[in-house]
Formats: C-alpha cells, structure tokens, sequence
C-alpha cells in the first residue's frame, strides 16, 4: 500500500480489520480503510458487487483462495476495472520438470491449495485472452521480511531451527537436504507489483513469478545461517519417514509440502517484460526477518 500511495494513487484497502501491517509507514495514514468480511459477503452474494461500487480503476486481489470467490469478484468486476491483479502462488506449478522454472511450463499442480489457485490462473487468463478481461497474475514464492516467520532450512516455521544454528547444535535434515525452497523479500513483491501496474500493455494477459533470483538448497541453507551467526553448521543426514518422526506432526507435514515441490522458479519473464529484477537474495530475505524475530524475542539468538 504504502508504494501505491507514494506513487499517487488513491488507495481503499479492504480488510477484516483484524490485523496491523507488518511495517510502520506514514503512507498508511492516507489509505482509505475499509473493513469488510469477505467470506460473509461472498455467502450472500454481494462481495463483487461492494467491490465495483467502489470504482476502483486497479484492483488488486491479495487473499483469493477458491475459484467461485475468483468468480464472484471478476463476474462483478467485468467492464469495470481497467486493470485487475491477483495474488497466485509458485505451488501452481506442483512438481518441477526443468529448473528454474518458467511460468509457461506444464503445471502439474497437487494438494487443495495447489490445484485452486492453479484453477484461478487458467479462468483469469482464459478471460484475459478470450474476453479482455485485463487480469495479470503475480505468483509469490515463500514470502519473508520484518514481521514475517521465514520457512527455515529444515522446509517448516519453527523459528527453534534457527535458534539451534545460532547455538551451534545439530540440526537434523530429511534425505540429503538437497531438496530447494524459493523465498521473497515482501518488498519485491510490492515492487513486481507496482512495475506490472506501471506497464499493463506487457503485463495484462500473463503471469509472473514473484521469487529472489535464485532458490536454496536446504543443505546450503543451513550452513550459510550458520555462517550468518559465527558458527559452523552442525548436519546430521536422515531419510524422510525416520526425520520425520524425531519431529512434530505440523512441522514434518510442512516439510513434506515444501520439499515435495522443491520449488526453484525463473524471473527471467518479468526482467524481460517488465525489466523488474527483485533486489534481495533469499539469504538476505530471510536475514532481515530472523533479525526482526530476534530483536522481538521470539528467537532465542543474538543477531550478528
């Protein structure tokens, strides 16, 4: 919101009211707050319609996670938006058959969240191409940043991971931790974002990846954490049923999902058509996160 404003736009954010930004920024006191209960809204029909009323000539979807909620607002939208943006995900993709991947590579998406939003993506560009419905996708990779608990090297949000490299302790890895995960820095998403806004002739009509330039294995992961905190990283090697059984059922389910997609995805597309290249490694991400998590006590670590 806060580069929007900066931009000089006018800017309504709507949002359940139930949670703060993860920044301080005066921007956010010329944003026009709307508190609206979207899934309430959408059980009465009515959420597209509140959001036409509204007349906004760019709309951005952050929080769209089925089809019909799709559905409903870009039915409501059509012929009364001039640019309509939505919030993917890189597990549009599911397994990878070329690394890094580009977005026009067969999707061969699984798991509920998955398939959605990969089902969202094929309706908003049908429509783009078929109806001019001018929809552009941003599919983010796993999003860090001050505020935010970074998926950590053993592929789950246990922020002890972290704690357990800071101390230099062993950390335990399913499989031969080679298997790679992909972050972004939050800001280069509002970057990308802005950039598919400011040129809508080559962004209108395609999907974007939203990722640092290069994904991590876990295994490199770990040992630059490590580094990051003075030690040198302490690896013990484990195949998935037996690592998974030395950990919680939450944290080994997280870990499945993560290391069974593997993501390690292109940003060649939006350098080449947006000339938008994202500024912060994965490393650096997640730095700048683990370092607000322990100036905020909820990592046990003192930062370097």
């Amino acid at each position: 919101m806060p580069r929007l404003i900066e931009a000089g736009h006018e800017v309504v954010a709507i949002s359940r009211g139930a949670a703060t930004p993860y920044k301080a920024n005066d921007a956010w006191s010329r944003v026009d707050i709307r508190r609206m209960d979207r899934a309430a809204l959408e059980a009465e029909g009515r959420f597209g319609r509140e959001i036409r009323a509204l007349e906004g000539d760019i709309v951005i979807d952050m929080i769209c996670f089925t089809p019909e909620s799709n559905e409903q607002l870009v039915t409501a939208l059509e012929s009364h938006v001039g640019h309509f943006l939505h919030t993917g995900t890189i597990w549009t993709h599911g397994f990878s058959a070329v690394v890094p991947t580009p977005e026009e590579a067969q999707k061969k998406p699984f798991g509920d969240y998955g398939v959605r939003k990969a089902a969202i993506e094929a309706s908003l560009l049908k429509m783009a191409h078929q109806k001019n419905f001018p929809a552009t996708l941003i599919h983010p990779g796993h999003i860090v940043g001050p505020g935010w608990n970074p998926l950590n090297p053993a592929g789950h949000f246990n922020p002890d991971v972290f704690t357990t490299l800071a101390r230099g302790e062993t950390l335990s890895l399913p499989n031969f931790g080679m298997e790679t995960v992909h972050h972004v820095h939050a800001d280069d998403i509002a970057e990308l974002f802005m950039a598919a806004i400011a040129k809508p002739q080559a962004s209108i009509g395609e999907a974007f990846h939203a990722v640092s330039e290069k994904a991590v294995t876990l295994r490199g992961y770990a040992e630059a954490m490590a580094a990051w905190f003075g030690q040198e990283a302490k690896l013990e090697f484990l195949p998935y049923d037996a690592w998974a059984e030395r950990q919680s059922p939450e944290d080994a389910r997280a870990t499945w999902e993560h290391i069974a997609r593997s993501p390690n995805c292109s940003m060649e597309k939006a350098r080449r058509l947006l000339d938008f290249t994202p500024r912060h490694s994965s490393l650096r991400a997640v730095q700048e996160a683990v370092r607000w998590l322990i100036d905020n006590g909820r990592i046990e670590a003192k930062a370097p």
